[in-house]
C-alpha cells in the first residue's frame, strides 16, 4: 500500500509479530526516465537490504510499461539480492490509469504482449504480476489470462474488482471463480480480506488458490494473522504495536508537519483495531498540533 506499508511500517510490525507475515510486496517503484538507483530516491532507499534488516521479507514491485527502463530497474533489484520483482498491473488510481500504467494496461493485452516479450528474456530473476479483473470492464481479464499463461511467471495475484470501483463496492468473488482454473500459474487472492472469517470463506470457496494477500486488512486489524490461526484478538499488542510504529514516525521524519501528517494518515485506518468509535477517531484527524495527535491517541491507547 502506497505511503502505509513501507520499510517504517514492515520493521516494526516484524519487531511486534515477529514472524506473523511471511512476505510483504512493497509500494510500486515507478519507472522513470533517467531512473537514480541512489538513496536520493525514497522508493528505492524503501527496499535496500540494508534498510530492510529486521523487517518482514519483502518482494519489490515496479510500475510502468517502459521495457527498457524495467529491465535496467529489476535486474537491479536482482543484483541487491531479490529473487523476485512483482509488475504492478493493478493500481487502480486515475493518474496512473490514465497513462496506461497499473490497472490502465488491463484493457490492452497486445501492448502487455509486447512488454513481456522484450522484458522476459532480459530478466536475470522471477517476475511476478499483480492484476484487477480490467479497468472498465470484467471481460478484459479473460483476454489478459491468454497472454500472461504464455510466459513464466512466478505467480499472478488478482483483486477481483474493475479499476472503476477503486476499492468501492465488493470483490466480484463468481468472476474470480471463473478466471481462477484458467490461469496456468499460482494465483494469489487479494481483496477486502479484513477478518479471520474472510480469510476463511475464501479458503474454503478456492481451495485450489495458492496464497492470500492483505491489504488494508493489516491495518484494520494488526493481529489478523495470528487470529486466523486461532490465538484470541490480543488488544495489548496492538496498542503495543500503535505506540512503536508512532514512535518509529517521530524519529524518522524531520519536521512537526510531516509527522503529524504520516500519523494521521495511519490512524484513518488503524483506529479500528481499537474499542474506540468513529466519532473518537475523528477527533485525532482533526486536530492540528502534534501534541493535541499525540495527547488523544495517548488516551486511547491506554
Amino acid at each position: 500500500m502506497q505511503g502505509l506499508t513501507e520499510v517504517l511500517f514492515r520493521r516494526v510490525y516484524e519487531e511486534c509479530f515477529t514472524g506473523a507475515l511471511p512476505l510483504a510486496v512493497s509500494p510500486f517503484i515507478a519507472l522513470t526516465r533517467n531512473l537514480r538507483f541512489s538513496t536520493d530516491n525514497a522508493q528505492i532507499r524503501d527496499v535496500l537490504p540494508e534498510n530492510n534488516r529486521g523487517s518482514i521479507p519483502v518482494i519489490p514491485q515496479i510500475l510502468g510499461k517502459e521495457p527498457d527502463e524495467f529491465v535496467l530497474l529489476a535486474n537491479h533489484l536482482y543484483a541487491l539480492g531479490y529473487s523476485e520483482v512483482n509488475w504492478n498491473m493493478g493500481c487502480p488510481m486515475r493518474a496512473v490509469t490514465a497513462k496506461h500504467r497499473g490497472c490502465g494496461l488491463m484493457a490492452h493485452p497486445d501492448e502487455v504482449r509486447a512488454i513481456l516479450d522484450t522484458v522476459v528474456p532480459r530478466l536475470e530473476g522471477r517476475l511476478s504480476v499483480k492484476v484487477r479483473l480490467g479497468l472498465k470492464d470484467k471481460e478484459e481479464i479473460f483476454a489478459m489470462v491468454p497472454v500472461l499463461n504464455d510466459y513464466p511467471l512466478a505467480s499472478v495475484t488478482v483483486h477481483p474488482r474493475l479499476g472503476r470501483q477503486q476499492y468501492t463496492g465488493v470483490p466480484d468473488l463468481d468472476t474470480f471463480g471463473q478466471v481462477l482454473p484458467l490461469i496456468k500459474h499460482p494465483v494469489i487472492y487479494n481483496g477486502d480480506l479484513c477478518t479471520p472469517d474472510d480469510i476463511r470463506r475464501i479458503r474454503q470457496r478456492f481451495p485450489q488458490v495458492a496464497d492470500l494477500m492483505v491489504g488494508r486488512g493489516i491495518l484494520y486489524r494488526p493481529t489478523l494473522p495470528l487470529e486466523v490461526d486461532g490465538s484470541p484478538t490480543d488488544r495489548e499488542s496492538v496498542k503495543h504495536f500503535i505506540r512503536r510504529l508512532l514512535e518509529a514516525i517521530r524519529t524518522t521524519l524531520p519536521r512537526e508537519e510531516a509527522v503529524v501528517r504520516k500519523t494521521k494518515e495511519y490512524w484513518s485506518l488503524l483506529w479500528r483495531a481499537l474499542p474506540i468509535s468513529e466519532m473518537q477517531a475523528r477527533q485525532v484527524l482533526r486536530a492540528q498540533e502534534l501534541t493535541i495527535v499525540d495527547n488523544l491517541i495517548d488516551s486511547f491507547i491506554q
